[in-house]
């Protein structure tokens, strides 16, 4: 089976069907999608900020981070599944948009900077607490963050604007 057969096969879905011919389905998951989507860039960059020492400089990276990961990944998941959902109702029209191309690259290089962050740079944490300072490596991987996650919600908002255009 082919990329493009499995595409189509998943948008001849009942489900698929049902969001894209029902007046109120596609927009209610669109909404919930950005809905989940600001909660998960609006938490990053709450750490961001406070690794970049440009907020709550006063609170623990240790403790901020605890206190907004769950929402984080929480968010994370509700926007993965309406997403999917979205992505489900025109599947092979979506996959030829290249603003949805570029939203799923810009994705994995997010996801790909956090896992450096995490198992790389985040090993000491404990001790930038104490110090009071946050590595220049950190900071720069907050920076990345932010700029990656903006570009995220650019290109998921051209999405919208070029799947009538086919671009």
């Amino acid at each position: 089976m082919t990329i493009a057969t499995a595409l189509e096969a998943l948008y001849a879905t009942a489900l698929a069907t049902q969001i894209r011919e029902n007046e109120f389905a596609f927009p209610w998951i669109e909404s919930l999608h950005v809905l989940a989507i600001t909660l998960v860039v609006g938490s990053i960059a709450i750490l961001d900020l406070r690794l970049l020492g440009w907020a709550s400089r006063d609170r623990a990276v240790t403790r901020l981070s605890a206190e907004v990961l769950p929402v984080t990944w929480g968010a994370f998941g509700v926007a993965v599944l309406s997403g999917a959902l979205l992505f489900a109702s025109n599947a092979p029209k979506y996959l030829d948009n290249r603003y949805f191309q570029a939203k799923l690259v810009l994705l994995a290089l997010a996801g790909l900077n956090m896992l450096v962050f995490q198992f790389l740079l985040a090993r000491n944490l404990a001790t930038w607490d104490a110090a009071g300072a946050t590595p220049r490596a950190a900071r720069l991987a907050a920076a990345l963050s932010l700029v990656l996650w903006a570009s995220v919600i650019a290109c998921g908002r051209w999405i919208g604007f070029t799947m009538l255009a086919g671009y």
